[in-house]
C-alpha cells in the first residue's frame, strides 16, 4: 500500500502551498486534509526529491567573488571590491552604491587605533555621508593627505581633505590632524618656505606612520572640469596635461598610463600634499573609482603602485579585463 508521503503529486501541491503561497503548516492541514506531521514529513521529501531547491544569498554583496579574484590575480591587487550596479542606473545611483559597499568594507578593514590618510574629493565625501552607522568603539586618527584651506570653489559641498577627514570622524569615530595650508601654490619655493613652518610641516610625521590610505582617482577631463572649476589648474594647463598624456590624478598630482608623475613635475611639486614616496609605503592603499571612463587612470594607479586595493563597480570591473 503506497503511503501518502510518497504521492509525489501531493508533496509538491503542499510545497507550493508552503512555499510559494505562504500558508502555515495548520492551513495546509485544513486545506489538503492531512495531518501536521505528514504536513512536516512532505516538505523534507520535497526537499530530498528536489521538488525544492533552497538557494543560500550572501547578504554581504559577494556575487562578483570570481570576478573580483580574476582582477587580483590579472593585476596584482591585495583586494578587490565591487559595487553591485544596474545597466540603467544613473552616475548618482552607482556613486551612492561604490559608497556604500566602501563603508562596509571600512568597517571591517579599520582596527582600533589605525592612522588613516584621507584624500579628497566627491567619492570619499560620499562614503562619509552614507546612510549607515558604525557601531564599534574604536580610536582611529585620520590624517588628510593634502592641504585645502579655505572656500571651496569645487562645488554645493566641501570636498577638501580636512572637511572629509573631520567627516570620517562623525562616521567612524576617533579624531583627526588638520592640513594647515592651501593644496596648490603658484610658486614652488613660497611652498617650500611655508611647509617648513612647525605649525606646518608636522603633518609629514604623521604620513609616515599610515597604516591605511584611501583616494579618490580623477581623470584630466577638459569640459566640465572640477579641477578647472575649483581654480586647481588652469583650461590651458589641463589641456597641455591632456596632449602629454596626463591620465589621471591622485591628491591632485597627475600620472600617466604608466603611473609616472615626473612628467607633471613642475605642476605635481606645487602640491601640498604627501609625497610619492611615502604613499607608496603605506600598507594599505585604497583607490575608490567606478565607470568605464577611469578605467586608464585605475591602470595607471595601479602601475604606479599608488593603490593595491580597488573597490569599484561592475561595469568597469568588466572593462578591466577585457
Amino acid at each position: 500500500m503506497q503511503k501518502i508521503v510518497d504521492d509525489l503529486r501531493l508533496v509538491y501541491k503542499c510545497c507550493k502551498l508552503y512555499y510559494e503561497d505562504e500558508l502555515r503548516q495548520t492551513e495546509i492541514c485544513n486545506t489538503l486534509g492531512i495531518s501536521r506531521t505528514t504536513v512536516s514529513r512532505m516538505l523534507k521529501v520535497g526537499k530530498e526529491e528536489g521538488i525544492v531547491k533552497v538557494e543560500v544569498i550572501n547578504p554581504i554583496n559577494l556575487n562578483y567573488g570570481e570576478l573580483e579574484r580574476q582582477l587580483e590575480s590579472r593585476y596584482g591587487l591585495k583586494d578587490v571590491i565591487i559595487a553591485e550596479t544596474q545597466p540603467l542606473d544613473t552616475e548618482y545611483d552607482k556613486l551612492q552604491s561604490i559608497s556604500e559597499v566602501s563603508f562596509d568594507y571600512l568597517t571591517h578593514l579599520f582596527k582600533d587605533g589605525d592612522t588613516i590618510g584621507i584624500g579628497m574629493g566627491y567619492t570619499l565625501y560620499n562614503i562619509a555621508k552614507v546612510k549607515k552607522t558604525y557601531t564599534f568603539d574604536r580610536q582611529f586618527l585620520f590624517v588628510p593627505l593634502l592641504g585645502g584651506i579655505g572656500r571651496d570653489a569645487m562645488g554645493k559641498v566641501d570636498v577638501q581633505a580636512n572637511n572629509i577627514a573631520a567627516l570620517f570622524v562623525k562616521k567612524f569615530g576617533g579624531r583627526y590632524a588638520q592640513f594647515l595650508s592651501p593644496a596648490i601654490f603658484r610658486d614652488e619655493m613660497i611652498m617650500k618656505g611655508f611647509m617648513m613652518e612647525k605649525t606646518v610641516n608636522y603633518i609629514y610625521d604623521y604620513f609616515d606612520s599610515l597604516d591605511v590610505s584611501i583616494v579618490g582617482l580623477g581623470i584630466p577631463e577638459r569640459s566640465g572640469s572640477t579641477m578647472v572649476s575649483g581654480g586647481y589648474v588652469t583650461a590651458d594647463e589641463l589641456s597641455d596635461f591632456v596632449e602629454r598624456g596626463a591620465i589621471g590624478d591622485i591628491a591632485l598630482r597627475f600620472y600617466d598610463e604608466n603611473g609616472n608623475m615626473e612628467v607633471f613635475k613642475e605642476y605635481n611639486e606645487k602640491i601640498a600634499a604627501i609625497s610619492e614616496q611615502q604613499l607608496k609605503k603605506v600598507k594599505t592603499r585604497i583607490g575608490v573609482a567606478g565607470g568605464i571612463k577611469k578605467v586608464d587612470a585605475i591602470k595607471g594607479a595601479i602601475k604606479g603602485n599608488f593603490i593595491n586595493v580597488l573597490i569599484t563597480d561592475i561595469d568597469c570591473a568588466q572593462e578591466m579585463l577585457k
